[in-house]
């Protein structure tokens, strides 16, 4: 049987939403780019232009290869995606009852949890001995 290539595994992978890295995350995201970018008949000429952003660096993203965080979302605009990448990542409303617990005030940074080592936290592996 001959061996599937890294890039298969890696489309695989993410696909099946196996384990993802940024790296698969970038090859599919490329892909998909590139299909929507062909399903509506843009070419890469005209969708680097109306992203404002060069021909081989919109290649580059096609390609999974690395580019800019900005580089990406000019392209996700200019294919209509701006507001799909906002629905990705929930926007968090403060409840009621937090407000009220945290004295009406907005958390702005996160830290640990006062009384709670990791050595005392709970795991799988303390049930063995029972």
């Amino acid at each position: 049987m001959e061996p599937v290539p890294e890039k298969e595994q890696i489309l695989a992978a993410s696909t099946t939403h196996e384990v993802l890295t940024s790296r698969a995350l970038r090859i599919e995201l490329g892909r998909r780019l590139a299909k929507l970018r062909l399903a509506r008949n843009v070419t890469q000429r005209k969708l680097a232009e109306d992203a404002g952003i060069g021909l081989r660096t919109l290649r580059r993203i096609e390609a999974g290869q690395p580019s800019g965080l900005d580089s990406l979302l000019r392209v996700a605009i200019a294919l209509d995606l701006g507001e799909g990448l906002l629905s990705a990542v929930p926007q968090r409303e403060v409840r009621p009852i937090e407000r009220v617990d945290s004295g009406g005030k907005e958390r702005l940074r996160a830290r640990p949890r006062t009384g709670t080592s990791p050595e005392n936290l709970w795991s799988w592996a303390d049930d063995l001995n029972d």
